[in-house]
This record gives structure tokens, C-alpha cells and sequence, in this order.
């Protein structure tokens, strides 16, 4: 993979893990999160209190790209694949967990649609279900709340 598109990449999970400001040189102006957060707005602005929230909870957070699979064309634009990790000290509530001063690991599976060496678009699933296990959150499962 070219370095150009790595660091893209990477520079832009150093913004999610504190750095807002560095995703206006690495995503469009148009942008997509999908999917988006509760009462997230459109574009790379309507994530910051995302990020903020993040860095607010999780001190000293940061995100380690496991794997990059590089699936574009030729002319460079195409999807990424990445495996990524999400790790800081919970100290902060996040998704109504209050903070528990417990270092937690959160998996994510995302990919990237990069268009003109920016990313145009973002598909992401993190493993919030194994971040409420390791802060020992009390998860109510669908067939308790059918019964």
C-alpha cells in the first residue's frame, strides 16, 4: 500500500482519538459516516462531539491499525479495509457507562471509500457490546426487554 494512503488512513484515526482538527486534511468536505450517531450531523464537522465525547471518556486514547487491505483501482480511488483497536483508561461516562477507571479495548472494522486521496466515505462497526463487558455494564439482551 502507497504511504500516501496509509498515513490518510492513519491520520485519520489519530483525529478520532483526540486530534479533530486533523480530519479536514484527510476526509472530503462531503463526507458520509455511516452510520452516524444519534443526533449526528452531516459531514466531517457533525463528528467532533463524537471525538470529544471519546476524549473526554478515554484518556489517553488511541487507535492502532491492525490491517489495511487495499482494494483500489488503478487510478487510486476505491474501498480500504481496515481492523483497528480503540484502547484507552475509561474515565469518563460513554453510552451511559459511568467511568470505571478500567483500560478497555474496543474492535473496529471499518472501510473506506477513497476518492482523490481523501475519504469520501466511512462504513464502521465497533464492538461496543465487548466495551460494556469490560466496564462491567449491565446490557439488557432483546429477550429481556420482550418479556
Amino acid at each position: 500500500m502507497p504511504d500516501d494512503v496509509r498515513l490518510t488512513v492513519e491520520t485519520f484515526y489519530r483525529a478520532f482519538a483526540g486530534e479533530p482538527d486533523l480530519l479536514a486534511g484527510v476526509v472530503t468536505p462531503e463526507w458520509e459516516d455511516i452510520p452516524r450517531g444519534p443526533g449526528q450531523a452531516p459531514g466531517p464537522d457533525g463528528v467532533r462531539p463524537t471525538i470529544e465525547m471519546i476524549g473526554t471518556a478515554l484518556s489517553g486514547a488511541t487507535i492502532t491499525v491492525h490491517d489495511l487491505v487495499d482494494g483500489r483501482g488503478p487510478d487510486g480511488d476505491g474501498r480500504i479495509a481496515v481492523r483497528a483497536e480503540l484502547r484507552g483508561t475509561h474515565v469518563g461516562a460513554l453510552l451511559g457507562v459511568p467511568p470505571t477507571d478500567r483500560e478497555v479495548s474496543i474492535p473496529m472494522h471499518e472501510f473506506h471509500q477513497i476518492t482523490s486521496g481523501r475519504i469520501a466515505v466511512t462504513w464502521h462497526l465497533e464492538d461496543w457490546f465487548g466495551f460494556f463487558n469490560q466496564t462491567g455494564a449491565t446490557v439488557v439482551t432483546p429477550s429481556e426487554v420482550a418479556a
